[in-house]
């Protein structure tokens, strides 16, 4: 029986791919390669196509016996999703709806959901726990939330099993430098420092540097993408067991600021990476470090590569090899 894996070309899904193949399971991917690369698929069967193409869904589980699924696709962009909701509600809720649909008649019924600590919002305490209240600031937590209800709801009343990943700052790249974080365009603090050092942009923007932290800037709780994948691995591995729904935070339990960030990956790369100082961005709190104690304890998740250096060392050794990123990849 396979695993499918929704989204298997995108970041955090093509490095759970690999994860799951080196845990010896049968991979199905399905992605539509708007954001995602088939060349980060690493291996099993590739389908391309729209989740909210359901004949095309019922063809994907109609030629394969699909044990449980992994949910990775949707739109990811919260400033994006604030300028355009309802193309995120389409995307994220009805393709999901789809998905649980074709998994139920197919008597599929188990899945595990990437999801995001945007469903918070704004925290009321750090570190942030499970238990804490969600108010999300964006559509794109929104729908993200939304997707976990739908997942409650249907566990009462049809038995779907899911486990829920909220995870932080995803970073890094695969240790052996096979594939890494590759967005057009891109969002995420540290490749685009990274871009810095290897010419493609002029400086690093910082926006605010007059937040309540030691040095002014926003301090963010970094996890490595192979950690975050090992998590979805053993989130399936816990609903095999036990069967039972649960959410788990994922991260480091620790933060870093955008300045400490900087400094690191100037010492990686020996580059002097310059910064520019840019006024506060609307919504940005300036603190979010996660609990991972409920993950660790349940799942007996242990992060391998949680100190910012091996984060950012891997990421560069896949963007100095790669500086054009999946386009210049033979």
């Amino acid at each position: 029986m396979a695993i499918l894996v929704t989204g298997g070309a995108g970041y955090i899904g093509s490095h759970t791919v690999i994860e799951l193949l080196n845990q010896g399971e049968e991979v199905i991917v399905i992605d539509n390669l708007k954001t995602g690369h088939k060349q980060a698929v690493a291996g099993g069967a590739f389908y391309e196509g729209n989740l909210r193409d359901t004949s095309f869904l019922e063809r994907v589980f109609r030629e394969n016996g699909i044990e449980a699924v992994i949910h990775f696709a949707a739109s990811s962009l919260v400033g994006e999703s604030v300028q355009q909701p309802l193309p995120y509600y389409e995307n994220n809720l009805m393709a999901s709806h789809n998905l649980v649909s074709t998994m139920l008649e197919h008597n599929v019924k188990k899945i595990v959901f990437s999801s995001t600590a945007a469903t918070y919002g704004e925290p009321k305490q750090i570190p942030i726990l499970e238990e804490d209240s969600t108010n999300p600031t964006s559509p794109y937590g929104e729908t993200k939330l939304a997707m976990e209800k739908m997942f409650r709801w249907c566990d009462q009343a049809y038995g779907l099993k899911s486990v829920s990943l909220r995870y932080f700052n995803a970073a890094g790249a695969h240790p052996d430098g096979m594939i890494g974080e590759d967005h057009n365009p891109e969002s995420h603090l540290i490749p685009i420092i990274l871009q810095v050092a290897l010419g493609q942009r002029e400086a690093i923007g910082v926006f605010g540097d007059d937040y309540p932290t030691e040095d002014g800037t926003c301090i963010r709780d970094y996890i490595h993408v192979m950690d975050l994948a090992n998590a979805h691995w053993l989130a399936l591995k816990s609903l095999r067991e036990n069967g039972a729904s649960n959410v788990f935070n994922l991260g480091n339990g620790k933060g870093f600021s955008v300045k400490e960030v900087i400094e690191t990956a100037r010492n990686v790369t020996g580059h002097s990476i310059p910064e520019k100082i840019s006024p506060r961005r609307a919504g940005d709190p300036a603190l979010l470090i996660a609990s991972s104690e409920k993950a660790q304890t349940a799942l007996g998740w242990k992060p391998k590569y949680n100190d910012l250096r091996t984060i950012i060392e891997t990421a560069w050794n896949w963007h100095k090899e790669n500086p054009d990123g999946f386009l210049g990849k033979k």
